[in-house]
C-alpha cells in the first residue's frame, strides 16, 4: 500500500494576533524624531506593528513650562496634538516635551500602554517602564537599558534604497569617497569661522593627497558663516556639496561613503555613521564636553571612531547595532509584563 501525505490546512480557528499599535511621540525636531521612528521600526522589524508618528506641540507659552507644572497636559496640547483612546501597546518617546504626556499615559491607558522614554529624563527612571539613555550620560537603574549612542533608523536596506536613488550624481566620484557631515552651535560646541577655515583646510589635503572625492552635507544648526566659508573652500574637489535644494542625500552619502567623518558634537550622526561599517573620522570642534569624550571613547572602543588626524585611514568593524539591540530589550520588557499580568 503505497504511503499517503496528508497535508494540514490552516487552522481556521485560530486568530494571527492583532499586530503592536506603536505610538513613535516627539516634539517634531528631526534629530529627536529620528531616535523614536529609529527604535519604534526597529520594534516592528522583529514582530508585526503599525506605528504612529505623533508629534507634540503646546499652546503658546505652556510649552517652556517644566515637566511637573503641566496639572492638565491634555488641555494644553495644540489641536494638532490631542491624543486619545485607544492608546497604544508601545508608546516610544523622547524629549523634554514630551515628559507631561509619558508619565501620565499608564493611568489613562489603564496600565495598556508599555512606556518608554529615550534619553536621560532627569527624573525618576520609575516614573516610566523602561529608560534608554545613551551610556555616555552614566544613568544606571532596574529599568534602565543604556545603549551606545542613540536608536536610529539607518538600516543597510535603507541605505541601499537611498544610495540607489542618488546613484547618477555618485556613481561617477572617484574613490576613496569621504562623507563629511557638518553640525553646529549646540551647549557645548560651537563651529568658528577659524574653526571651520582649519577643518577645511585639513579636509582638502586629505581628499586631494588620497585622490578621493567629497560628499558633504551640513546640520540645520551649522552658522551660516562657517557653511558658506567650508562650501567655499572646498567646492573645487571632486565631489558633492549639498546646497539645501531637494532632498537631503545624507544617507546615500553614508551609503557611498568609504569614510564617514563628523564633527564632535552630534550623537545622532555619530552613531548613524557607526551602523554603517566605515571608519569614522571625528573632526575637533570649538569647546568641550566630557559626556561627548565619554560618547567617542566607547565608539573607539568599539573599533568604530578615531580623531581625525588629517589622513584617511582605514579601518573596518561590525556594524554598530544598538538600535536593534535596544528593541529587542523593549519587547522582551513588554512580554515580561504581560506574563505577569
Amino acid at each position: 500500500m503505497s504511503a499517503v501525505t496528508l497535508q494540514r490546512g490552516p487552522d481556521l480557528t485560530a486568530k494571527t494576533p492583532a499586530p503592536l499599535s506603536i505610538w513613535a511621540m516627539s516634539d517634531g525636531r528631526i534629530g529627536i524624531e529620528g531616535q523614536v521612528r529609529g527604535l519604534a521600526e526597529a520594534v516592528a522589524r522583529l514582530r508585526p506593528a503599525e506605528i504612529t508618528v505623533k508629534r507634540v506641540a503646546w499652546k503658546g507659552w505652556t510649552g517652556r513650562l517644566p515637566w511637573w507644572a503641566h496639572p492638565l497636559p491634555r488641555a494644553t496640547l495644540t489641536a494638532e496634538s490631542r491624543l486619545a483612546a485607544p492608546w497604544p501597546d508601545l508608546w516610544i518617546a523622547a524629549g523634554r516635551a514630551t515628559l507631561p504626556l509619558s508619565i501620565r499615559v499608564a493611568r489613562w491607558s489603564r496600565g495598556r500602554s508599555f512606556v518608554v522614554q529615550l534619553q536621560d529624563p532627569r527624573l525618576d527612571p520609575a516614573k516610566f517602564d523602561l529608560v534608554i539613555p545613551p551610556r555616555h550620560d552614566g544613568l544606571a537603574g532596574p529599568n534602565v537599558f543604556p545603549i551606545i549612542g542613540a536608536p536610529h533608523g539607518v538600516t543597510a536596506e535603507r541605505l541601499a534604497e537611498a544610495g540607489g536613488r542618488f546613484a547618477g550624481a555618485i556613481d561617477p566620484l572617484p574613490h576613496p569617497r569621504a562623507a563629511v557631515l557638518i553640525g553646529g552651535t549646540s551647549k557645548a560646541f560651537a563651529l568658528s569661522s577659524e574653526r571651520a577655515a582649519a577643518l577645511a583646510r585639513e579636509i582638502e589635503q586629505s581628499i586631494t593627497e588620497a585622490g578621493g572625492s567629497l560628499m558633504m552635507t551640513f546640520s540645520r544648526r551649522t552658522p551660516i558663516p562657517a557653511r558658506m566659508l567650508m562650501a567655499a573652500r572646498l567646492r573645487h574637489l571632486p565631489g558633492i556639496i549639498w546646497d539645501d535644494e531637494g532632498e537631503n542625500p545624507y544617507f546615500a552619502f553614508l551609503a557611498a561613503a568609504d569614510h564617514v567623518l563628523v564633527t564632535e558634537d552630534s550623537t545622532n550622526m555619530a552613531t548613524q555613521a557607526a551602523a554603517t561599517g566605515k571608519p569614522v573620522h571625528i573632526l575637533k570642534m570649538d569647546g568641550e564636553s566630557a559626556r561627548f569624550r565619554r560618547l567617542h571613547a566607547e565608539l573607539e572602543a568599539q573599533g568604530v571612531a578615531r580623531p581625525f588626524t588629517g589622513e584617511l585611514d582605514d579601518w573596518s568593524y561590525p556594524p554598530l547595532a544598538e538600535t536593534e539591540r535596544a528593541a529587542a530589550e523593549t519587547l522582551r520588557r513588554y512580554d515580561a509584563r504581560g506574563a505577569a499580568a
